[in-house]
């Protein structure tokens, strides 16, 4: 036993030592400040459907400077453009099970009304979804590989019906009318069975299962408690479902279609983000959201014991899926300071091919940072977790300014993933506090219900111990912390440029809500089975509820704005609309406050276009640098308000 103690001791103490010398060395050595064009030109690649005879994957990937769809072989290579578009992002859904056609889906400039697009044998292209302001959404293939699911909202705008498309014609026939707000989440192989899931509040939602033949719709969990559809068996016996029925985290249960009898398969520490069998039922895949990170295991589902996967050091995988035969695997492999590169494995050779090399060849990977998650204590005593990003060049010595980030939501969580946007700043000197308040998911039930009529108030007292804590970090200048964040974290920028005018020397906001009442009035049709969740937790704006949400709206406070600000927009934005940003602008402008407005006309909720990120990201860093690092700061009384648009670049 002691042998074993000084062992693990003498381990920890070298990790420890070459942790630091590490640190050190970045410390003593020139970090390099690369361009936003630099961070930039990294490529993002998603997906990755197996060709039918494995030789190729289907990907998209945003080199041209929007999402485009390409073919790649497996064993890595150059990839052809399947799509060449320069204005619409389209993106790969799936090659075809026996032959090389191929599925992807795209909407118009981010208005989020998706369709179906075939590619054909002989290049051409043809939208199978055509019907004029519908959204369609490719669901899975059949067990017979001559049709695919996908569902739409072009009978009702309010309800997603599931319907059956052939391969042959693309002719599709009606398999279920949703007409009570389900959300359909699989269909068993023998097309017997739906799971269908009905959304209670945001935390909880009531699973069912409805049988094809008998009509008949039964409800599978007895207790109010989220629950989320997985997938079928194989032989189309058991549905596999996660809930966090008398537990703070969701675990994996199974559900015998005949018997009606549940059994716990599978627990973690953590949520179980998810879980899916390949093709064959052979293996079974599990996704676990561990401390904000993915955690993945690949288990034998005869044995549910882990297969041995490739290791990757001190990088993750974080996605993998399998070929239709079993035979190959693609993972997505990544880490918090390293994009995602795309990797395939042969599980009967063992051999490992990377596809991909993702990261700029200008870009030296030991400038990168790898985040830390860290833990404060809010003002009520409740511990806030946070994934924190220090720039190497930090020290005692030389204090940077700092940012408190804040993600989307309500109920959002940052994770430790690469983000251009944070390593960006980081690299420009900006320490990043991502904040995971009260109400954010990953860290159980009862934390994630915490804001709940809270918003703007307590989460936001939250991020107001960030910056306290950031203050006290010896490397931060404390003097200097501003506030980001974009859709919901864009709210509770202004939130606390408004209700905590004091606390944050800046604010970035990037389309963010500022009227509760008009937002939650103006929630997308096709948002219908959502809403009703997200009044409760929110209030109801068609009630005495408005009240409130007219106290906690930014947009009727801004005479209390006193730090500069700048706000980011895209005009086909369907979540938070335009007219939010113009009037934020317009109030604070009033007050002589330093606001600048940065508006795209071919965005939606979210920047996708390289050109746009690449306008929208500097421009922050240049607000940054002017306003919080109080480099060539304007004369007194001088407001920068400039306007732009994405077509006048």
């Amino acid at each position: 036993m002691r042998t074993f103690f000084l062992t693990f001791s003498f381990l920890v103490l070298l990790v420890s030592c070459k942790e630091e010398t590490k640190n050190e060395t970045a410390k003593e050595r020139e970090i390099q400040n690369y361009t936003i064009n630099q961070f930039m030109d990294n490529e993002s690649v998603s997906g990755g459907s197996f060709s039918s005879d494995n030789s190729k994957l289907l990907v998209s990937s945003n080199r041209s400077g929007i999402y485009n769809v390409y073919t790649i072989p497996v064993t890595g290579g150059e990839l052809t453009p399947i799509t060449q578009s320069d204005s619409t992002s389209y993106f790969a859904n799936s090659y075809f099970p026996d032959d090389d056609r191929m599925l992807f889906s795209a909407d118009n400039n981010g208005d989020e009304i998706d369709h179906i697009y075939v590619r054909e044998l002989d290049g051409n292209i043809k939208d199978v979804t055509p019907d004029d302001g519908a959204k369609s959404e490719f669901y899975s293939w059949a067990e017979d590989d001559k049709h695919f699911y996908y569902g739409s909202n072009k009978r009702d705008p309010r309800f997603f019906d599931v319907y059956k498309m052939s391969i042959d014609d693309y002719s599709s026939s009606l398999l279920y009318k949703n007409e009570d707000g389900m959300d359909l989440s699989g269909i068993s192989n023998d097309e017997n069975y739906f799971a269908l899931s009905k959304t209670i509040n945001t935390n909880d939602s009531d699973l069912f299962i409805h049988n094809a033949k008998t009509g008949e719709t039964l409800k599978i969990n007895e207790n109010l408690s989220g629950n989320s559809a997985q997938d079928f068996s194989k032989d189309s016996s058991k549905l596999y479902y996660t809930t966090d029925d008398s537990s703070e985290f969701e675990y994996l249960m199974s559900y015998d279609l005949e018997t009606k009898e549940s059994k716990k398969v599978l627990e973690k520490s953590w949520d179980i983000l998810g879980v899916s069998f390949t093709s064959g039922g052979s293996y079974m895949t599990v996704f676990v959201n561990e401390d904000g990170k993915n955690a993945i295991e690949v288990l034998s589902s005869e044995t549910m014991k882990p297969i041995e996967l490739p290791d990757f050091g001190n990088k993750s995988i974080t996605s993998v899926s399998f070929s239709d035969d079993e035979k190959w695997m693609r993972m997505y492999v990544g880490g918090s300071n390293a994009p995602s590169d795309l990797y395939t494995y042969n599980l009967e050779t063992k051999e490992q091919y990377k596809v991909t090399d993702v990261l700029n060849k200008d870009i030296n990977p030991e400038d990168l940072v790898s985040a830390t998650v860290v833990r404060y204590k809010s003002f009520d005593g409740v511990e806030i977790p946070a994934i924190y990003y220090l720039p190497h060049q930090a020290s005692e010595e030389n204090k940077v300014p700092a940012m408190v980030w804040v993600h989307g939501g309500p109920g959002g969580q940052t994770r430790q993933n690469f983000n251009s946007l944070i390593q960006y700043m980081v690299n420009q000197g900006y320490a990043i506090l991502a904040v995971n308040n009260r109400g954010s998911s990953g860290y159980g039930k009862t934390f994630f219900q915490m804001d709940d009529r809270n918003h703007g108030e307590k989460d936001l007292q939250d991020c107001v111990e960030g910056k306290n804590w950031l203050a006290k970090q010896p490397e931060i200048d404390g003097d200097k912390i501003g506030i980001l964040g974009g859709s919901y974290g864009g709210y509770m920028t202004m939130a606390a440029l408004t209700y905590a005018p004091e606390e944050f020397d800046v604010g970035v906001n990037i389309f963010g809500v500022t009227n509760w009442m008009r937002t939650l009035k103006s929630i997308p049709p096709y948002w219908e089975a959502f809403r009703e969740a997200l009044y409760k937790e929110m209030g109801d704006p068609f009630t005495a509820d408005s009240v409130r949400l007219k106290r906690i709206s930014p947009l009727f406070h801004t005479d209390k704005v006193t730090k500069p600000l700048i706000v980011l927009q895209g005009s086909q934005d369907p979540r938070v609309l335009q007219v939010e940003s113009d009037e934020i602008v317009e109030g604070v402008r009033k007050n002589g406050v330093p606001v600048e407005y940065v508006l795209f006309e071919d965005e939606g909720h979210g920047f996708v276009k390289k050109e746009n990120q690449i306008e929208a990201y500097s421009r922050i860093v240049k607000f940054l640098d002017t306003y919080l690092k109080k480099e060539n700061e304007p004369l007194d009384g001088e407001t920068i308000s400039t306007e732009i648009d994405s077509e006048s670049n």
